[in-house]
């Protein structure tokens, strides 16, 4: 009886893929194992086939590997690292595939780190998982008609290869996560998880994103949520405000740094009016006394203690927008981070301005405590276009600082009261139907310290997290969808051919 199972895995003939070798060898559910090398040359392990491959997520390596397999079922493996595969785990994905009809089952796993097993569970694909950092783990298991569809794409991508080819098996079957630990990964990056996330906008990388954008953008096309370059124009001038901007400030016990924050904004130089709200949710270290003796010296600010004991930074958000102080623009400053220079504010309400537009979002520099800057430097998010920026909004992670709002517009939409996403929903939401304006310089410093929310996170709260983004990003796929779809004409009813008259005759008997 054929087995039903053809591997590809990357070899570079190093001692660690050989032990990975060992084990799939002695699979009783393998047919092929088919190592994916750079070159034609060098003697392979015995029993092994070889597809000479140029890049390993290229277009062309998938369609190379689709033709190669004849069996029901395709085992890609990611990572040129060892796997260790835990009882009858590849059995067991089989038997999720068959019960489910997936187009890709992967799995929880378990990091080696020093001999030892450091779980790592993963979490289910939905709508809105494209952002082509999804983590399905090393071990990928396709259907491989899905599979063979899927590379049948035109798309000769360098790096996006596999990124297209899983969002086009998506549109075919559901991707399934078996939520078992299924094998062992040696972990090549132990980087923190604050080091890593800055990795798509690292400018070296820039080549790639640009192949992950077009993959993104002809995916959205293909499940009719991409949106044309059309945009509404607001009425910045519809309503009267007292002043031009506001800078909100959320802040719960940030003593060590509140301060510097609120000082940036008080030296801001600009031709209107303009306030600060800060809204402190019931601070208990200091900095309620802090900000309460510079409000007294300052009538630019306003401090804001809410009545609510609910609220997380969505919520402080709601607070300031909705205060009767409000401004304009609403603009952001982060209760750590600080504006670069006395020109930050002057320049967001000038681009609102000239660019007829609902939300403005600046560039940054990382730097540590100290204002000194750190990889990766500065953050400008250049991959945003003005046609297409709001589409591959949905693929990434974020979309930069500080940004800025309509007040308007903001407070029909509103923030999800949460603590992480909670600016990439409401972006997301102003960009399905306005432009959002770019400043490419640096305009804004983010601090690095061991109080952020996002330093050195374990994997169950980035699983947290990626999970909740990528239910916005569902949300927002889905209310996307519908737009494109109330947009098309109705439907001409059909229509209906003459009767045809009947020929009458004499019965027969």
């Amino acid at each position: 009886m054929p087995k039903p199972i053809t591997v590809y895995l990357p070899y570079s003939g190093q001692e660690h893929t050989r032990r990975t070798l060992d084990q799939l060898q002695q699979s009783p559910v393998i047919e092929r194992i088919c190592l994916l090398t750079a070159g034609s040359g060098g003697k392979l392990p015995a029993g092994c086939d070889r597809l000479a491959v140029g890049a390993l997520h290229a277009s062309r390596t998938m369609r190379m590997i689709a033709q190669n397999t004849r069996t029901p079922y395709t085992l890609l493996l990611i990572h040129d690292t060892t796997i260790e595969f835990w009882q009858y785990a590849l059995e067991r994905m089989l038997t999720v595939a068959g019960l489910t009809g997936a187009g890709l089952v992967y799995s929880d796993y378990h990091d080696i780190q020093g001999g030892q097993r450091v779980s790592h569970p993963v979490i289910d694909y939905q709508a809105g998982s494209i952002r082509d950092d999804f983590n399905f783990g090393s071990v990928l298991l396709f259907d491989s008609k899905a599979f063979k569809a899927a590379a049948r794409q035109r798309q000769n991508f360098q790096h996006a290869g596999l990124y297209s080819l899983w969002l086009g098996v998506s549109r075919l079957r559901p991707l399934t996560r078996v939520a078992e630990h299924l094998y062992g990964k040696v972990e090549l990056d132990v980087r923190k998880s604050d080091q890593k996330q800055f990795d798509y906008v690292d400018p070296k990388n820039r080549a790639v994103q640009i192949e992950m954008e077009q993959a993104a953008t002809e995916h959205l096309k293909r499940v009719g949520a991409w949106l044309k370059p059309r945009f509404k124009t607001p009425n910045l001038d519809r309503v009267a405000f007292v002043h031009e901007a506001s800078v909100i400030i959320p802040v719960k016990n940030r003593v060590k740094t509140v301060g510097d924050a609120v000082r940036s904004v008080l030296m801001q130089q600009a031709p209107f009016s303009f306030n600060l709200i800060v809204v402190d949710n019931h601070s208990t270290d200091g900095t309620t006394d802090l900000l309460r003796g510079i409000a007294q010296k300052d009538p630019r600010m306003v401090h804001h203690i809410p009545e609510r004991q609910d609220l997380l930074i969505g919520g402080c958000w709601n607070e300031a927008i909705m205060h009767p102080a409000c401004g304009r623009f609403a603009v952001q400053l982060d209760s750590d981070d600080i504006y670069k220079d006395e020109t930050t504010l002057r320049q967001i309400v000038e681009a609102f301005h000239r660019e007829k537009c609902a939300a403005v979002i600046g560039s940054y520099r990382m730097t540590n405590f100290n204002l000194e800057e750190i990889p990766p430097g500065v953050i400008d998010h250049r991959e945003w276009t003005p046609d297409n920026g709001r589409n591959n909004a949905l693929r990434i992670h974020g979309l930069g600082a500080p940004r800025a709002y309509y007040t308007p517009i903001i407070r029909e939409i509103r923030f999800p009261n949460v603590s992480y996403g909670e600016d990439y929903a409401a972006v997301l939401a102003v960009s399905r139907e306005y432009q959002i304006a770019r400043i490419y310089e640096p305009i804004y410093l983010c601090r690095r310290w061991e109080g952020n929310s996002d330093a050195g996170i374990d994997v169950a709260r980035q699983n947290a997290f990626n999970f909740y983004k990528d239910k916005l990003r569902t949300f927002e796929l889905i209310a996307r969808q519908r737009l494109n779809q109330a947009a098309q004409p109705p439907a001409r009813p059909a229509r209906k051919a003459p009767a045809r008259k009947r020929k009458t005759g004499k019965a027969r008997r």
